[in-house]
């Protein structure tokens, strides 16, 4: 496909609007408008990711918001990882980024998938 343009976004965004409602999963692949519902989709999908990409977080990010989730605090971590405190605040400030081995133990602590933290 070529490059969007934003009016056909527009269209597209307001089209899958109006073909939701009226699409359900018991409808065949090959009926019109589950046909339209996936293309339109696909035009939105593809211009949002050029124009509003998503950024991925960072170590840091991901190891306050799996402490926050925890309700684990960095000295507690700290302790569990064998580190110093202000080691671990060096990872959540972003200062520092753990080795692979530690960041396995946070992923592992914190519920942090490995994947997460290594597509960074």
């Amino acid at each position: 496909m070529g490059k969007i343009t934003k009016q056909q976004y527009e269209f597209a965004l307001k089209r899958v609007e109006e073909l939701l409602p009226l699409v359900d999963e018991t409808m065949s692949k090959n009926d019109p408008k589950v046909v339209e519902l996936s293309m339109m989709s696909d035009i939105v999908i593809d211009y949002e990711k050029e124009h509003f990409p998503i950024e991925k977080p960072t170590v840091a990010e991901l190891i306050n918001c799996g402490l926050q989730e925890t309700g684990i605090t960095q000295k507690q971590l700290a302790s569990e990882l064998g580190v110093s405190p202000s080691r671990v605040s060096d990872f959540a400030t972003g200062r520092a980024e753990p080795s692979l081995r530690v960041a396995g133990k946070i992923c592992a602590r914190l519920h942090i998938s490995p994947s997460a933290m290594l597509m960074l």
